[in-house]
């Protein structure tokens, strides 16, 4: 593909902006500038360099961030900044967004793409895709508690009872809950539903793919194979 095309699908701006930036030496391969926007490169397996900063070759851009509080999973936030705003402009050029929300307060692993098979695949109710969050609640948890929650809780505007996949206890106030719907604040309210009230919340878990431990608040990484398997989706 031709290098002007390769920026411009990842993100850097026209083809007329991104033939200006080579011209302008600003874009390098292998740590050799590269001047002609029309050099022909093999895309397997490229990393190219903008002022500096690789940038893998990728076809579609996929990749988890851990979400810190404060901000909005939305392109258009109504109160606070949209989680986008952590990520580097050209990914947000490529139109990229998260893969379900997470509340402003909610903390912990989001996924974000331009993929919309991917955002389909793991968004859709009818996948039952496991999600675990870490609750930190108002009052001290009980066992008769944790039965209510996996024999089922009934919410406001639900036809049934919805119950946890999974729930236990980790101290006297902090549960860790595995839901499979996605519904609208659905720990916080499966939790109110019990006599209690989530006072922080954090997602640990999307299927089988974890928060990856030496990652930061308002850090990310590319989504790679290994990931997609833990997702259990094909790369």
């Amino acid at each position: 593909m031709q290098l002007e095309r390769i920026l411009q699908s990842h993100g850097f701006g026209t083809r007329k902006a991104c033939r200006a930036m080579i011209r302008r030496e600003r874009v390098s391969v292998a740590g050799q500038i590269v001047d002609d926007p029309f050099a022909d490169l093999a895309t397997d397996g490229l990393v190219f360099s903008v002022d500096g900063t690789d940038w893998p070759f990728r076809e579609q851009a996929s990749l988890l961030l851990y979400k810190p509080a404060g901000y909005e999973c939305s392109r258009k936030p109504q109160h606070h900044p949209s989680v986008l705003e952590l990520l580097p402009l050209p990914l947000r050029e490529r139109g990229v967004q998260p893969i379900g929300r997470l509340d402003e307060d909610t903390t912990g692993l989001l996924l974000i793409t331009d993929d919309g098979q991917l955002n389909h695949q793991l968004s859709s109710g009818k996948r039952k895709v496991p999600k675990v969050y870490l609750a930190t609640v108002k009052h001290a948890l009980d066992a008769a508690q944790i039965q209510q929650l996996l024999a089922g809780v009934l919410l406001h505007d639900e036809p049934a009872p919805i119950a946890a996949a999974a729930a236990e206890i980790v101290d006297d106030h902090q549960l860790r809950l595995t839901v499979t719907e996605g519904k609208y604040h659905q720990v916080k309210r499966m939790v109110a539903a019990v006599g209690n009230r989530v006072e922080a919340l954090h997602r640990e878990a999307l299927a089988d793919l974890r928060l990856p431990a030496d990652l930061k608040p308002g850090e990310w990484r590319w989504l790679d194979a290994e990931d997609m398997k833990q997702l259990g989706v094909s790369p």
